[in-house]
């Protein structure tokens, strides 16, 4: 075995797939800032009562929680739902 070999499988073993790969942290930050945007226009759309506030703020809550979790490389608050039909 030569040199060579021992730089092809270390790089392979290194390639992370699923929670905590590069890819998951960018969806999950995307996901956060959609939901972050998704708040602010339900804010500025509807009428300043109890109910679309209310959604906005849990809304914007999880979006903001995505992209922190994102960026610390932890699980958010959304991806521990689970599956949802």
């Amino acid at each position: 075995m030569n040199e060579d070999d021992d730089l092809e499988t270390t790089d392979v073993a290194d390639q992370k797939t699923g929670e905590g790969s590069t890819t998951f942290r960018l969806v999950t930050a995307a996901f956060g800032m959609l939901f972050v945007s998704v708040a602010v226009t339900i804010v500025v759309v509807t009428e300043f009562s109890v109910g679309p506030v209310l959604a906005a703020a849990v809304i914007g809550l999880l979006g903001a929680d995505a992209i922190v979790c994102a960026y610390r490389n932890t699980r958010s608050l959304f991806s521990r739902i689970g599956p949802l039909p």
